[in-house]
């Protein structure tokens, strides 16, 4: 249930489960494909483009002459806008939007582009511009009127928002891009991945393709503030009808390479590149994408908009191979907020695959910093001000000293880099390297860089415990976050890299209940080793969030595992997730559990048995999703889903860049996850002086 400081009230709507409410009317709505791109789209146009849901109409009839029957017809619109202010009548139509089930193309004969959306526009006089999607595909028109009154249908990028023109987007000293809404960015992803993949026959690289765009579109944001140009022009953007001609297509192909030769060189992403990469898509290809991505400002977006449209993509890509999957968001952020890391705390994921810890702790970060700048704001206001330049100085040198990731993986450590990239800290320090072999292994170039930054980090930071040995790891980190790949399937069997650990031992345990080292074990899955390797890497003191397996916390023959644990760390928390958890990637029953590493006098106390303190415990029965990955959403003692009214407040920027606060009233479904009150639990089990 929401909570009262929530301020949301419950509506007495019982919802079936394939069944939405509509954003637009508030009428109960069988969900579909259509529907939901219907839903997106209604978003979109209000956050997004300006337009006020008040100007708006859905299902909307139109009357008119067809040019192509020659006949007067009548035509229904799925959503249209009106011109502020004017009556809802077919004269004051200034969009139109034509929408499909994702099953229809846009060259169907009866419901394409041509048959559809070129009928409406020509049927409605004052209507310049309208849109066609199946959810896939986002097709925009323009119609124009010759000197003879003929009509022609220009295919455009993009179509104006509120008060805008179609000059206005067509300017390279266009500086205001539009901020995405709900899942604008995954379906941008989508788009234009699916578009590569399927005709630029690039099945096996189109990730990647996609990746080094993304990092044209991001270093081009960036140049406002680097001083690369006294005045700035864009060099990431497509113009209007760019993509209409082989001479536009060539035009934004010889832009956006030379950026891409430019960004290379960078310092900023010089790590991330070896700089022999190339933008290998067509003419065609290249415009196509790059004008997907220029609409939407990624700097601007939240942390949340691009992780989740970032992961998207990364884990339909690479292959979970060796036991990796990816930690979902809700699990990540839990983790993130039960430690709740600051900005003078060193940080490492050991095994930090696509890089979502680094990016929750960093996202976590700039939260407070921001809070702290402007402790007089709130709401849209405050969340405008988490890439303000005062606030992205701080977040940049926080995670130029404090933030680090290894991985085996060096396609992951790519992507880490860029998943870091787009948070908006400047800087990476993701390395890729096997953090069980650390401080030894056969990258010998990385280990050295990693020892390079962090002696800089420690020299940086004013670190005095951390003077002793600084180019080494072990033993320099705050917090470290993880979800090491686990399995049998993957055992660790190199008898030196087992000589290392005292879990790569067996133990037996005597009539006494002491366990004792009876020599080096055959092979070891690599979760328990990453337990031992974490508390190396651990300052004392240092707090460490993992997930592990259940069968190391419950399984007779791990008891030598808890042992160790509660002889090296202090038991913070423990929180078992429901089987779900990892559903549909992975089937695996999985905690969370929360350590602090001891110092040398508490593992004194320990074996003196002389401790005692709480530990919180809570198990995660509902996680927001089922065991398809289909959210799940909270629900009354009948099992109807219920609906809660809100005010939903944003921020809409106008071609000037001026911000004008709005707001709607919505009802809406919350997930059913219980890791949000699980964080909130802890937070109060800690404020009522539980240490």
């Amino acid at each position: 249930m929401a909570s009262k400081k929530e301020h949301k009230t419950i509506e007495e709507v019982v919802l079936e489960d394939n069944e939405l409410i509509c954003l637009l009317t508030g009428d109960i709505k069988k969900s579909s494909n259509k529907e939901n791109t219907l839903q997106s789209l209604i978003r979109m146009l209000n956050e997004e483009y300006g337009f006020d849901l008040e100007n708006m109409a859905r299902d909307f009839s139109l009357t008119g002459y067809d040019p192509n029957t020659e006949k007067n017809k009548k035509q229904k619109v799925d959503l249209v806008v009106f011109e502020s202010g004017k009556p809802h009548e077919q004269d004051h139509i200034i969009r139109l939007c034509v929408v499909h089930d994702e099953k229809i193309k846009e060259t169907d004969p009866k419901k394409g582009v041509e048959s559809s959306l070129q009928t409406v526009l020509g049927i409605t006089e004052s209507c310049e511009f309208g849109l066609w999607t199946n959810g896939k595909v986002y097709h925009f028109l323009q119609k124009e009127t010759d000197d003879f009154d003929e009509i022609d249908y220009a295919d455009i990028s993009d179509f104006p928002g509120e008060g805008e023109t179609i000059e206005d987007l067509d300017r390279s000293d266009r500086s205001i891009t539009r901020n995405p809404a709900g899942d604008s960015m995954i379906r941008v992803f989508s788009r234009c991945h699916d578009y590569i993949y399927g005709n630029e026959g690039m099945k096996k690289t189109a990730f990647w393709e996609l990746l080094n765009l993304i990092f044209c579109k991001i270093y081009d944001e960036r140049r406002r503030y680097m001083d690369l140009e006294s005045s700035y022009r864009r060099k990431f953007w497509v113009g209007i009808k760019e993509q209409n001609t082989p001479e536009g297509r060539a035009a934004v192909a010889e832009r956006i390479k030379g950026l891409f030769n430019e960004l290379k060189a960078h310092p900023l992403f010089s790590e991330v590149f070896d700089g022999n990469e190339r933008i290998g898509l067509t003419d065609k290809g290249l415009a196509f994408v790059a004008s997907e991505l220029s609409r939407y400002s990624f700097l601007d977006a939240s942390v949340d908009v691009k992780g989740t449209a970032y992961e998207t993509i990364v884990s339909n890509t690479l292959k979970q191979e060796a036991g990796q999957f990816f930690t979902p968001r809700n699990i990540v952020r839990c983790m993130v907020e039960m430690i709740d890391p600051n900005e003078n705390q060193r940080v490492l994921d050991p095994a930090c695959g696509s890089g979502g810890f680094l990016v929750m702790v960093l996202d976590h970060v700039r939260r407070k910093i921001t809070q702290e700048l402007f402790p007089n704001l709130q709401g849209p206001w405050l969340e405008d001000k988490l890439n303000d330049p005062q606030v992205n100085q701080r977040v940049t040198e926080y995670a130029q000293t404090y933030l680090f990731g290894f991985d085996f993986d060096p396609d992951l450590k790519k992507a880490a880099r860029m998943n870091m990239v787009m948070a908006g800290d400047g800087h990476a320090n993701v390395f890729h390297a096997n953090s069980l072999a650390y401080p030894k292994g056969d990258n010998a170039d990385e280990l050295k860089k990693i020892s390079q930054t962090i002696k800089k980090s420690i020299e940086k930071g004013g670190d005095k415990a951390g003077l002793k040995n600084l180019g080494n790891a072990l033993g320099k980190f705050d917090l470290i976050f993880t979800n090491p790949p686990f399995g049998a399937n993957i055992p660790v069997n190199d008898p030196q890299l087992l000589a290392k650990f005292d879990l790569g031992h067996n133990w037996k345990k005597d009539e006494h209940g002491t366990f004792h080292n009876t020599g080096r074990s055959s092979s070891e899955p690599p979760e328990i080793l990453f337990i031992d390797q974490c508390y190396q890497f651990l300052k004392p003191g240092g707090k460490m969030a993992i997930v592990l397996p259940d069968g190391i916390l419950g399984n007779p023959n791990t008891e030598y595992v808890r042992h160790w644990i509660l002889k090296k760390f202090k038991v913070l928390a423990s929180v078992d997730l429901a089987v779900e958890a990892f559903l549909p990637q992975v089937g695996v029953q999985a905690s969370l559990l929360f350590l602090q590493k001891k110092t040398d006098e508490e593992v004194l106390q320990a074996e003196l048995q002389q401790e005692n303190y709480a530990v919180f415990m809570a198990i995660a029965e509902k996680l927001g999703h089922d065991r398809r990955g289909k959210a799940i959403y909270l629900r009354d003692e009948y099992g109807a889903e219920l609906l809660f009214s809100e005010t939903k407040k944003y921020l809409v920027v106008d071609k000037k860049g001026n911000k004008t606060l709005k707001s709607r009233q919505q009802k809406v479904k919350r997930v059913d996850d219980d890791l949000p009150r699980i964080v909130e639990a802890y937070s109060q089990f800690l404020n009522n002086g539980v240490k």
